[in-house]
């Protein structure tokens, strides 16, 4: 008997024989039925039936069940919003909060108030909203550590203007319009000192992690202006956290006076994590600086100070939020520290726990409160002041520093973001009483409007100032795109190889993408560095200079090509993984993520040569070129180019029958005698590809036609295969 056969006859006596056994106990244990106290029916079917209906029934009704459905319903919910939303160019979180608004009585409760109802009972929302605000500690605890407080020492004096004009001219501009709005809309619920202050401070929020990301997106994060944005958002969002807790403290307290002991206490408390905490923790985070050292006892005491920072300031009387916020600025600015605790936090508090904080803010939004001619004129005057005091302040202060007109437009429309942290901050004064319904609703959809409307200025501002290009240098540019890190010194080594010491005259553009929206501001700063590493190594080796481009992007065959339309270079060169052109073109390209279909599509919408290099464990050695006829003319450029680099013993593999095209390439290699051994062929199997242990070079067409036969394609060495710009096919 087998092994196999024998596993079975055991696991079958074994079964057999303690269904038996527990059978027969449990028919023994029958005489204790007259202890009993609850009746157990014995009814037929029905009765059973029935019995399980109604535990089902009290199951979905229960509580931890329908938190359960909400999640499912919220996060589904959110992440379609969000992909839409990315689709038409927006940031995906203000999908996300459009998602929480349509999931409220505005929408879903208005079209299915039964579901509604069932789904989100008034009684279970408390539970939503302790999870959600559990979501929003990690959050703000992320928040604080995507900081950098580099870049505020950098532009110290231009961020100082720029953040706080961003502050105070909306801010006034709030309590003034608290004017018009106090005694008709909240004298009924609140004192006019809390609320006005807290329309100041809805007035001067910049959401710093969606303008971050913002940034990325239009690839300025390595920009004067990127740069200078970022700063002036982070000494912005440190400035608005902190007036927010004193806004906080004086709602709480009633009074300036009273509220001076949880101020001064808060002082104490920032003191005390600033100048006791952050340094045990910087000593603490040289240790625990790479994520093998790292391990849970000291992710739980980070915990730990998270909750206990937190605890503080909600007992303080200014928000737990405040104290995560914290939190997260005074972790060490170690990179690998930051990064381990980050991938820890982050993708949990985004993904799983921010959507139930949406869904809890739209809960709370109720579009239809908007019913009057007044209410409606309301919404117009906060966002127009709004828009006026956050943009116009940070652009008239940005040109008072000395930044261009198109720099401060850019400036004070990124700082215009409100997005997340306003809903942060509307949501603490709806809790706390000081604003009403119908001003908590107008102001989140100020807070959408003008989140909504950055892409779109900052594409219209673009437009405004767009100046006519110079004309082309006379210096000819290429482009390698690159994903792996030494993908990106291979593909330069092969443009070495095709340019030799002419290489120094082009302009050679580098990009590297990391696919992805959502990584944060420190993580891409430290892939970036990373991913050049070795391109820049090599390229300060061979005295090459390369202009490195980076960007985070879920789009990448459109970013790509309009990188190349922009820069319009000679040659645009790819990396390919080694079964490229295989199985029927669905093959993977995993230096760039691609499929070989969108490398055609590549190679269709660009105006210039396309080369991809399939890497086969390339060593400088051999090189052999195909050339299959006129169709590859273009291809004589690239020929010449190794023949003037000396190189010699090129391996060179002609169809014969185009007389035209023979007599072209017998007088190139005239004119570099004993460089070159000439095969004339008639067939694709006349090539020697096993005797070629270097490169081989050769067209499109051509390789597509070897890759019909499987072994002969997988017995190729290393590849360039190239294309020629589209309107020469």
């Amino acid at each position: 008997m087998s092994k196999v056969k024998k596993d079975y006859l055991i696991y079958f006596i074994m079964l057999v024989l303690f269904s038996g056994l527990i059978y027969v106990a449990l028919e023994e244990g029958g005489r204790f039925d007259h202890f009993s106290v609850v009746h157990i029916p014995q009814g037929g079917s029905s009765d059973s039936f029935q019995m399980f209906k109604n535990i089902l029934i009290e199951k979905v009704n229960s509580p931890f069940t329908i938190l359960l459905l909400q999640i499912i319903v919220i996060l589904f919910t959110v992440r379609l919003f969000s992909y839409l939303f990315k689709y038409i160019g927006q940031p995906g979180v203000i999908g996300e909060i459009v998602a929480g608004i349509v999931l409220g009585p505005s929408l879903f409760g208005y079209l299915f108030p039964d579901f509604f109802g069932f789904l989100f009972r008034p009684d279970s929302l408390g539970n939503l909203q302790i999870v959600s605000q559990i979501g929003l500690i990690l959050f703000m605890f992320v928040i604080g550590m995507e900081l950098d407080f580099s870049t505020l020492k950098n532009k110290i004096n231009e961020t100082l203007v720029i953040s706080h004009a961003g502050i105070l001219v909306p801010f006034f501009l709030g309590v003034i319009s608290s004017y018009w709005i106090y005694e008709e809309y909240a004298a009924q619920q609140t004192a006019f000192l809390p609320f006005a202050l807290f329309i100041g401070i809805s007035m001067s929020i910049t959401a710093f992690p969606v303008l971050a990301r913002i940034i990325q997106e239009k690839n300025l994060t390595k920009t004067p202006i990127g740069i200078l944005s970022i700063a002036s958002a982070a000494n912005d969002d440190v400035t608005a956290w902190c007036l927010l807790a004193v806004v906080i403290a004086i709602s709480k307290a009633g009074t300036l006076g009273s509220a001076l002991y949880a101020v001064a206490l808060t002082f104490v408390y920032i003191a005390v994590m600033f100048l006791v905490i952050r340094p045990f923790l910087r000593k603490v985070g040289n240790v625990y600086a790479n994520k093998e050292v790292i391990n849970k006892t000291f992710v739980g005491f980070i915990f730990i100070i998270l909750i206990v920072s937190s605890t503080l300031t909600e007992v303080l009387g200014i928000h737990a939020l405040f104290g995560a916020f914290i939190a997260g600025v005074v972790m060490p600015s170690n990179f690998g520290f930051r990064k381990v605790l980050m991938e820890k936090v982050e993708d949990v508090s985004l993904v799983f726990f921010l959507p139930l904080f949406f869904a809890f803010t739209g809960l709370h939004t109720q579009i239809g409160l908007i019913n009057s001619p007044s209410l409606f004129g309301v919404l117009g005057l906060l966002v127009a002041v709004a828009i006026a005091g956050k943009l116009g302040g940070c652009t008239i202060a940005a040109r008072l520093v000395g930044e261009s007109w198109k720099n401060s437009l850019i400036v004070g429309t990124l700082m215009n973001t409100r997005g997340l942290m306003q809903l942060v901050a509307l949501n603490i004064g709806y809790e706390m009483g000081i604003l009403p319904p119908s001003i908590f609703v107008i102001l989140i959809i100020m807070a959408l409007v003008t989140t909504f409307m950055t892409t779109p200025l900052l594409t219209l501002v673009e437009k405004i100032f767009e100046i006519t290009k110079p004309p082309i240098s006379l210096t000819k540019k290429l482009i390698l795109c690159f994903g792996r890190i030494e993908s990106g010194r291979d593909l330069l080594s092969v443009y070495e190889l095709l340019f030799g010491p002419r290489l120094k005259q082009k302009e050679l553009i580098a990009a590297h993408y990391t696919l992805g929206t959502d990584v944060n501001p420190i993580q891409a700063k430290q892939y970036e560095e990373e991913s050049f590493d070795l391109l820049n190594t090599e390229a300060q080796r061979a005295s090459i200079k390369v202009d490195c481009r980076y960007k985070v992007t879920d789009k990448l065959i459109q970013d790509i090509t309009h990188l190349v339309q922009t820069e319009n270079p000679d040659l645009l060169l790819l990396g390919a993984g080694s079964n490229y052109m295989l199985e029927g073109g669905t093959q993977v390209l995993p230096l760039l993520g691609l499929f070989r279909n969108k490398v055609d599509d590549i190679i269709g919408q660009v105006n210039c040569d396309v080369a991809v290099f399939v890497n086969r464990g390339y060593q400088h050695g051999d090189i052999a070129i195909v050339l299959g006829g006129a169709i590859d003319s273009f291809m004589l450029f690239y020929l010449e180019s190794l023949l003037m680099n000396g190189i010699k013993d090129i391996q060179l593999y002609l169809f014969v029958g185009d007389d035209k095209f023979t007599k072209k390439v017998n007088d190139l290699l005239e004119n570099y005698p004993e460089q070159v051994v000439l095969h004339p062929i008639h067939d694709l199997s006349e090539i020697s590809y096993r005797s070629v242990d270097g490169l081989l070079i050769l067209s499109h067409t051509v390789c597509e036609k070897i890759a019909e036969n499987k072994e002969e394609y997988e017995a190729l060495p290393s590849l360039l295969v190239m294309s020629p710009k589209s309107n020469t096919k």
